[in-house]
């Protein structure tokens, strides 16, 4: 099977969030399948092309934008570790800067940047006169590829035979623009905008709904999760679109890539550790306090430590858990230790508890990606109390790495963590459902419970560990997802 994929992000050239790891290791897995995967993606000017290996080619694209034609060189590399092709979309205008977005309020012209990247990646596909079976789009940024195959491209005969698949990630951004300014740059007559319309959503152009009512098969990144956006608020207003789909619309749980987070090989934390030698997880923490918390005063090794790495936004329950947080470090109950950037409000509170509470808590705004490995690998648990979210990778990892998940009851943290229970033995972490403050510490007072009991401490880290979320078998449910796509088409 021949699979053109195109998203905003990919690990580890260009990251925001967990989007990137997943096209990463999706397309790993399928290469691994036998099926041939490029992958077509902006050239930000923050890449690392010396350390990637990323180099130019000799191909010049012409990309159709409106009524006049774009260019951009291709360059090309592989997904480390892989044999899956890369392609780079050099553009001055639309990507020669140091983000992916934008600031908190996106670039302005993130509107032609994306249709310019939706367009382009056809445009890739036949100068390498590459003939994809399924075009795989990400979220809102490329969802008006899945309108450009059925519009312009259905009659190539490149294209004829190529079913488009959509995944959401995050329902929660869904690219609403002003149909008089993205239309014409997709070639489409603004007569085609009206209420009713493919492209229409409470009287303005939507792209995510484009993508979801274009798309042969739509998939969201946790069964739960595709459930919510259908039945819940969660949905943000597409519902009636995502159920007028029927059967087109499942739920497929993104996976994690024990190349890269795996305690027995990561090369990024202090100690390489196994489940039958989790006391060298206890040397990372001690490690790891070290270096970033020197100030010894009145708490010891001992005392639990819990991690968070995450944006820093209501999305990831920051509100609620401000709620509480303090009173725990107040009492020295545990120390807290936080990766993550995201809205002021939030990233201003954590500034304030570490200067108040030097010795206990630990904060690093930004994405580390090294740091992000050993905070897990040193935590005793992870703190995840989501308002929502679509699938999460993170409560992965640290299962992964025998660090317990504390998450609020939704999305994938349902279909990835299961409440302990000491009289079974069985379990993986501690689950809460009320998005509020009293459920939350009722959920950290029930982990804090299990800390160092015999025998349950070790039990519930060594079921996290042996849990399998492996990316291998989140791309073999997308082969199928793709082949009932093709029967579609």
């Amino acid at each position: 099977m021949n699979i053109l994929v195109t998203a905003a992000e990919i690990t580890p050239f260009a990251k925001a969030g967990g989007l990137a790891d997943v096209v990463a290791s999706l397309s790993k897995e399928w290469s691994l399948l036998g099926h041939n995967v490029i992958v077509v993606i902006p050239k930000y000017g923050m890449i690392d092309l010396t350390l990637y290996s990323i180099t130019p080619t000799n191909i010049i694209i012409e990309v159709p934008m409106g009524y006049w034609k774009e260019y951009a060189r291709l360059w090309k590399g592989k997904i480390p570790g892989s044999d899956v092709d890369v392609y780079f979309l050099e553009s001055a205008d639309y990507f020669d800067r140091r983000g992916i977005y934008g600031d908190r309020e996106g670039y302005t012209d993130n509107h032609k940047r994306f249709t310019f990247l939706s367009r382009a990646a056809f445009e890739v596909a036949k100068a390498l006169n590459f003939k994809p079976d399924i075009l795989h789009a990400h979220d809102y940024h490329t969802s008006l590829a899945l309108a450009f195959l059925k519009i312009f491209y259905k009659y190539d005969p490149l294209f004829s035979k190529t079913a488009g698949v959509y995944t959401i990630h995050n329902m929660g951004y869904q690219g609403q623009y002003l149909p008089s300014t993205i239309l014409p740059l997709m070639g489409v007559n603004t007569r085609d905008f009206y209420a009713g319309s493919w492209y229409e959503h409470d009287g303005i152009f939507n792209s995510m709904k484009v993508g979801i009512m274009f798309a042969d098969k739509v998939t969201a990144v946790s069964p739960t999760y595709a459930k919510e956006i259908r039945w819940t608020s969660l949905g943000e207003g597409m519902q009636p679109y995502l159920n007028s789909k029927g059967g087109d619309v499942i739920g497929i749980l993104n996976g994690t890539d024990y190349t890269e987070w795996n305690p027995e090989l990561d090369d990024l934390i202090y100690k390489q550790y196994t489940q039958n030698d989790l006391e060298t997880k206890e040397h990372n923490k001690q490690l790891f306090l070290k270096e970033h918390c020197p100030q010894q005063k009145t708490l010891s090794y001992d005392v639990p430590l819990v991690g968070m790495v995450a944006r820093l936004t209501k999305q990831k329950g920051i509100d609620v858990l401000e709620q509480i947080l303090e009173s725990y470090l107040y009492a020295g109950v545990f120390r807290f230790a936080v990766l993550g950037s995201g809205e002021k409000r939030f990233e201003d509170y954590f500034r304030y508890l570490e200067r108040k509470y030097s010795d206990r808590v630990i904060v690093h705004l930004g994405y580390n990606n090294a740091l992000s490995h050993k905070i897990i690998a040193a935590s005793d648990f992870l703190m995840m109390p989501s308002l929502y979210e679509p699938c999460g990778l993170t409560q992965m990892y640290a299962l992964k790495y025998g660090t317990v998940p504390i998450v609020r009851s939704t999305g994938g943290l349902s279909d990835t963590v299961l409440e302990y229970n000491r009289n079974t033995s069985q379990g993986t972490g501690f689950l809460f459902y009320g998005y509020n403050a009293h459920d939350l510490g009722l959920t950290v007072n029930r982990a804090l419970s299990v800390y160092k009991t015999h025998p349950h401490w070790n039990i519930i880290r060594t079921n996290g560990i042996n849990a399998d979320f492996s990316a291998s078998r989140s791309a073999e449910e997308y082969i199928k997802a793709f082949q009932w796509a093709l029967e579609k088409v």
